[in-house]
């Protein structure tokens, strides 16, 4: 053949080569591709070439020799109030407070407490009683502010609470990473990509963590950090998949116009088998997660329609969510999402609503945040229980810190602000093994320090984790040269008396 101009001829024969490879070997590969389709679709599993011939995998298989032991949750549902949410005004009942109002705090209370540079400056440090009503519910008998969570309140007695977590981070930034990465160093997986790489998913049309980020009223410029869903040096097909609650759910998940399915499906097959020399060749295991991905891509284009269709909802279903179940991207949509994926075998799901921020005009911001989440939360756990899938699905609520007992700013009966408060804030469990219709740990009579029972962050994820039958300190990734962990390198335990 002819050389082209300014092209050796060796160089033009490995063109012409490639070139009859796309077209001859595309339309095999499409072929042999198809072929192994259907043969996992008779089988309702995946083809893993790693695995024994002849019998059904899994697209996203747990490593071997997990789960470590007997799991009482399969999956979890994390949903994060992001920006600090009161303890003080929700869950740490301090009556006595209101003896204190707008009197200061005692230093010998305060301590050494570092403060952040909002209210450093203040002269004074006024006492800021919560202004809203508590009352008992259940019958566990839980204080609860029933004017902001009446819908939690009715299912107080399926949840755990832990009154004494405490964090190192004292800034959103880090303690947000801190709270789902066990690390304020950015870089490290977030729990849910670490579920995702040691428990695999039992979907294989979804992706194994999925994530929600539904925009609020209040407060909807606050920033979400994608580190708090990223997979850092894990592999990062293990990252979390977030899901738009606008337009497409998956941005360029459809074919474009005059794309076919099958054109799509001959296209990936035969970019398949290029990844697949490229990784003979370097060896490299992100082109092994490119192949993951775009297959995952392709099964999506089918399950994500369906998954969002909820018409096949009954009505009295919808009617517990609330109104907002109608309206993507809300919270409320967002849970009854949550609760459709794991039922679909999704391994973990993170929903984090911001705006929890409250340095001032907390009654009425907090309460706007609560009117968002309340309902839903609640109908969530509920919707879970009544198909018998609550035994086995860990539902987590809880933000990156408290606030404090003294008012950021003007202090007035009906107005105040509080700043972010590390030593002590409320988190809880429901179901998935978790002993429902307790309190443990106490504070202080100002909510301000942990009087008993301290719950590290990382304790609280080691917990989690044991829930889902994984031993934290033998679930590790070499990385550095270490063998990194999700709860870190400091003694860390599981909180056995939060366990059913």
């Amino acid at each position: 053949m002819a050389s082209l101009p300014g092209v050796s001829f060796s160089h033009a024969q490995a063109i012409a080569g490639r070139r009859a490879f796309l077209r001859s070997g595309g339309v095999g590969l499409g072929a042999m591709a198809l072929s192994l389709l259907e043969r996992q679709r008779a089988h309702g599993a995946a083809i893993d070439p790693t695995a024994t011939p002849g019998l059904p995998t899994r697209v996203h298989p747990p490593l071997p020799g997990l789960p470590h032991h007997a799991p009482r949750a399969k999956s979890v549902i994390y949903i994060h109030p992001n920006g600090g949410p009161s303890q003080i005004d929700l869950w740490d009942y301090k009556p006595k407070l209101h003896d204190y109002f707008d009197k200061d705090i005692p230093p010998s209370v305060r301590g050494d407490q570092r403060l952040t540079g909002m209210t450093s400056g203040q002269a004074r440090f006024p006492v800021a009683p919560s202004k809203f009503r508590f009352e008992q519910a259940g019958r566990c008998g839980r204080w609860i502010n029933t004017e902001l969570l009446p819908y939690t309140a009715g299912v107080v007695d399926e949840i755990a609470l832990v009154k004494t977590i405490h964090t190192n981070a004292i800034n959103h930034d880090p303690a947000c990473t801190f709270v789902m990465t066990g690390s304020e160093v950015p870089g490290k997986p977030s729990l849910g990509s670490w579920v995702s790489y040691g428990l695999g998913s039992e979907s294989d049309d979804l992706p194994a963590f999925v994530v929600f980020t539904p925009l609020p009223d209040i407060n909807p410029s606050q920033a979400l950090f994608t580190r708090m869903w990223s997979s850092g040096f894990l592999p990062t097909r293990h990252s979390g998949v977030a899901l738009r609650g606008s337009g497409d759910p998956v941005l360029y998940l459809p074919n474009p116009a005059g794309v076919t399915t099958a054109d799509r499906r001959q296209m990936l097959d035969g970019l398949g088998r290029l990844n697949s020399l490229g990784f003979e060749r370097y060896h490299d295991p992100e082109i092994q997660t490119r192949i993951a991905q775009y297959e995952m891509a392709f099964r999506m284009q089918a399950s994500v329609p369906e998954l969002a269709d909820i018409s096949d909802e009954t009505s009295a279903t919808l009617e517990m969510y609330g109104d907002d179940v109608k309206k993507p991207g809300s919270f409320t949509h967002s849970l009854l999402l949550a609760r459709r994926l794991v039922e679909r075998g999704v391994r973990a799901v993170q929903i984090l609503h911001r705006g929890w921020d409250q340095h001032g005009n907390l009654p009425n911001d907090l309460k706007a945040q609560c009117l968002d989440t309340d309902q839903a939360t609640a109908a969530l756990i509920r919707d879970l229980k009544q198909r018998g899938m609550l035994d086995e699905t860990l539902v987590v609520w809880g933000g990156e810190f408290g606030r404090t007992v003294y008012s950021q700013g003007t202090l007035t009966k009906d107005n105040y602000g509080r700043d972010h408060h590390p030593r002590n804030f409320c988190m809880w469990l429901a179901g998935g093994g978790a002993k429902g219709g307790i309190s443990y740990g106490e504070t202080d009579d100002f909510s301000y320090n942990i009087a008993e029972k301290p719950v590290h962050v990382n304790d609280f994820n080691a917990t989690i984790l044991h829930l889902l039958g994984i031993d934290h300190e033998r679930f590790t990734f070499k990385f550095q040269g270490l063998d990194q962990r999700l709860t870190g390198v400091e003694e860390q335990r599981v909180i056995r008396d939060l366990l059913a």
